[in-house]
């Protein structure tokens, strides 16, 4: 009866593995009976939203307009994303987290008859839209371990795999990637944008953008101008956070916008989200202060753990990619058993390591004191 049923699936989406999450708190709760858990696995702000966007969403749902449609154009939030980017509305394209933006760009440039091109260690959902659109998959090698950004995207191996690869219409670059934290060089971009034939589409990942350090940055903004076939996305899950309400935006040229809001979903941004993303947007001072905390704790952590003797990638995002020089299965387990949530990354084939969030200040001396506990035992 099942095979009966799914006879007429999509080849690509019988052969996928569902994307696997960070584990929630009230998993290991019922998991293992651990209680005061702390979760460290999904690079979410551990600050979590600004006062001003709670009494801003305490506000609205006292109105009790909650029984009326959101704007399905997000014109509001698009006003306040246009004026910080000096760009014009027509450019934007909102999305449920950025994520959704990488699920319209499979939909519009992705099929059987076409390839998206990435790197090895990125991040898992290129790989699924490339799979459930049953397109075909270039995956480029990444840098080598001894490189100065370990596993990080290979932009010369992206140049060849491009001309090796006639049929490949959309070219996924993170900056940083996630699960390394690795970033790129801006004139090593740009670089690369120019030997982009025009018709392959380049999606630029900025989910991290920043968390990094502002001298790192490149101009994305100016590319978009020089490079119509670039799409710059980001989001408000992590810096801003608001990774429970799922909001995040790209910026192209208005034809790329155009063809990604015809098969946007009508209102995929709901009104909290809508309205938490405008006040976020006005509450840099927060965003500089949740970013100050992330820097801090990063190098803290990262000088810790390596005193522990452990390899700590470089990161330029809000995570560490942590190796073991060894199967990191039994070390995720002994953490969680501490009440720990970190995030293996066997499925990124990095089985040696895990990625560990940066929390604060607190939970960062928690998880290190776990993890002395279990390695030592």
């Amino acid at each position: 009866m099942t095979d009966q049923t799914l006879k007429n699936a999509a080849s690509g989406v019988l052969s996928l593995e569902a994307y696997s999450p960070g584990m929630p708190i009230e998993e290991l709760q019922r998991r293992l009976g651990v209680s005061n858990a702390i979760k460290l696995a999904s690079n979410e702000n551990p600050l979590g939203p600004s006062a001003k966007v709670r009494a801003a969403l305490a506000a609205s749902v006292a109105q009790d307009n909650l029984a009326l449609y959101p704007d399905g154009s997000g014109h509001r939030l698009k006003k306040k994303i246009a004026a910080l980017h000096d760009i014009a509305l027509d450019r934007i394209t909102l999305g449920n987290g950025s994520n959704d933006i990488i699920e319209l760009l499979g939909r519009v440039f992705l099929g059987p008859d076409r390839a998206a091109l990435y790197s090895a260690h990125a991040f898992a959902v290129y790989e699924i839209i490339t799979q459930a659109q049953c397109a075909r998959a270039v995956v480029v090698p990444a840098r080598s371990a001894s490189d100065a950004q370990p596993y990080g995207h290979d932009l010369a191996g992206f140049a060849q795999a491009l001309q090796a690869n006639a049929d490949v219409a959309l070219v996924f670059i993170a900056n940083p990637n996630n699960p390394t934290g690795t970033v790129l060089a801006p004139q090593d971009i740009e670089a690369f944008l120019k030997k982009v034939p025009p018709q392959v589409i380049v999606a630029l990942d900025e989910a991290y953008y920043e968390y990094m350090d502002p001298a790192l940055r490149g101009d994305t903004r100016a590319w978009l101008d020089r490079y119509p076939n670039l799409i710059v996305f980001r989001t408000f899950s992590k810096a801003y956070g608001l990774a429970g309400l799922r909001v995040g935006y790209s910026l192209s040229s208005v034809a790329l916008a155009d063809v990604l809001n015809r098969v946007r979903q009508p209102f995929n941004n709901n009104s909290m989200a809508l309205l938490a993303a405008e006040v976020a947007l006005d509450d840099q001072d927060y965003v500089q202060r949740s970013v100050e905390l992330n820097t801090r704790e990063r190098a803290r952590l990262s000088e810790a753990l390596r005193g522990m003797g452990l390899t700590v990638l470089p990161s330029q995002a809000n995570f560490l990619a942590i190796g073991f020089g060894r199967d990191a299965k039994p070390v995720h387990q002994g953490l969680l058993e501490q009440g720990v949530i970190v995030r293996p990354i066997a499925s990124y084939q990095l089985p040696h390591y895990l990625r560990v969030s940066i929390g604060t200040e607190a939970e960062n001396d928690r998880f290190l004191a776990a993890l002395r506990k279990v390695l030592a035992a």
